[in-house]
């Protein structure tokens, strides 16, 4: 009785979301963490990704959940390093 995993959303189709709507995907998500864990116990799952998965989405919601709370924004991202640097670094590190 292996459940097909959903697909994870992305933090910003999630942003979108209300709080209720987040409460309501976080409750969804912990009753499906508790049936995974279950069928891992009972030696019937077959893809036990799925419990990082759902792990991960969990954590992504709670996330973005105290950040509305606190009205904080979205975080930046981080910025790359240029590619001259990399290669100066590269050469001083093998010479």
């Amino acid at each position: 009785m292996a459940t097909k995993a959903k697909k994870t959303q992305k933090a910003e189709d999630l942003r979108a979301k209300s709080e209720d709507e987040l409460g309501k995907h976080l409750v969804d998500l912990k009753k499906q963490q508790l049936n995974l864990r279950f069928q891992k116990s009972g030696g019937q799952m077959t893809n036990t990704a799925e419990i990082r998965a759902v792990r991960r989405e969990v954590a992504r919601v709670k996330t973005i959940v105290e950040q509305k709370k606190s009205g904080a924004a979205a975080p930046a991202k981080a910025k790359a390093a240029k590619p001259a640097a990399k290669a100066k670094a590269k050469k001083a590190a093998t010479a």
